[in-house]
């Protein structure tokens, strides 16, 4: 009886081996959708857990939400998501759970879980719940997580082979990362130069409109973020906008004109977050006051809200040219450390991606507005 208990056991140990191969030092878990490879990060990397490959939420956004068709909304305690495809196909994730549901209630095994405050989901049971094709292939070093919609084309192994020239530069640029990562802080160049300091983190706000669909295109086209202040009007009226931003990575926040006659500013910042929550099951503390004064500032502080108030108004002189866009670049260049800057409604597309181009080149970041920002 026991050498029967000891064989099993042998067994069992065996099968969650081979379903969780063990990774080398020096392996790496590349992660492709459709024909891109994506950037390739520790923070983000695929990992085992339990015996099942886990891969980051947060792939599901800019071209990979448009390529599979699936798009991602992290909840404002970075502990839950939603994986959504169309009016019907939802999985609602919690890292304190163990099991998923969808819209109906339907529930599905494993749970998310958290890695480097990231949330992680189960590769296979999210690729069959959204009709996708996932695999995992040996590569040289280490191995390829690859989803696509079904009919690629393809095999595993000439898929794999194609990716070979971009997983190598994927793999050089994760290297570099690394080294940067081990190396002395170099200090910030803080002369009157016009050049921008490498790393600074420029966090553009502007008013949500009718070009903000356009101005995502170009966010999306440079891995870029900003953040979309939009009146109630816009929240009741633009859901399938307000879930692209969420789902993109873009802050959302409210915008309130204190010179209502109607409705006061926390009026306005409560009716805007409603409307928020029919859209994307979510909620925000970021709003910005126009035409305010300190009482109605401190009038939405006291209602849990964030106000911002941006470093730098450009709102007079726009961003809709190359030319706005290196005055504006000269401008964030002037500033020590990080910089928040207000557009309102005077950027579109044309201007945004001039300045995400020279930003870029200039080794400067646009994130997402936080309130820690």
């Amino acid at each position: 009886m026991k050498k029967r208990a000891a064989l099993l056991l042998c067994a069992l140990l065996i099968l969650q081996l081979a379903a969780s191969p063990a990774r080398a030092a020096n392996e790496v878990y590349f992660l492709a959708a459709e024909e891109n490879v994506l950037p390739l990060s520790g923070a983000t990397m695929p990992v085992w857990h339990n015996g099942y490959l886990y891969i980051p939420g947060s792939v599901f956004t800019g071209s990979t939400r448009k390529s599979l068709g699936v798009s991602y909304y992290c909840g404002t305690d970075a502990k839950t998501i939603i994986l959504y495809s169309g009016n019907d196909r939802t999985l609602y994730f919690d890292v304190d759970k163990s099991y998923v549901t969808d819209v109906s209630g339907a529930v599905y095994y494993p749970g998310a879980i958290q890695r480097g405050g990231n949330v992680f989901v189960p590769a296979a049971m999210v690729a069959d719940f959204f009709g996708l094709q996932y695999s995992v292939t040996k590569v040289s070093r280490g191995y390829l997580v690859w989803l696509r919609k079904p009919g690629f084309g393809l095999s595993d192994k000439n898929f794999a082979d194609a990716a070979s020239r971009a997983m190598a530069e994927r793999y050089n640029d994760y290297l570099k990362e690394l080294e940067a990562s081990q190396a002395p802080a170099v200090p910030e160049d803080t002369g009157d130069t016009g050049t921008v300091i490498q790393g600074k983190g420029i966090f553009l706000c502007m008013e949500a409109g009718d070009g903000s669909a356009a101005i995502l295109d170009a966010l999306d086209r440079y891995d870029a973020q900003a953040a979309f202040f939009c009146t109630v009007d816009f929240l009741r009226q633009q859901g399938d906008l307000l879930r692209r931003m969420t789902a993109t990575g873009q802050t959302v926040g409210i915008l309130a004109d204190a010179s209502d006659p109607e409705r006061t500013v926390v009026q306005q910042l409560e009716e805007g977050n409603r409307a928020l929550a029919r859209a994307t099951c979510g909620k925000t503390r970021m709003a910005l006051i126009q035409n305010g004064n300190d009482q109605a500032l401190q009038a939405a502080r006291d209602a849990g809200y964030c106000c911002v108030t941006p470093d730098l108004d450009r709102t007079a002189y726009g961003l809709r040219s190359g030319s706005n866009a290196s005055s504006l670049l000269k401008r964030v260049s002037a500033y020590q450390g990080d910089v928040t800057v207000w557009l309102g409604d005077t950027a579109d597309a044309v201007g945004l991606r001039a300045f995400l181009l020279t930003a870029e080149n200039a080794d400067g970041r646009c994130l997402a507005l936080t309130e820690t920002a």
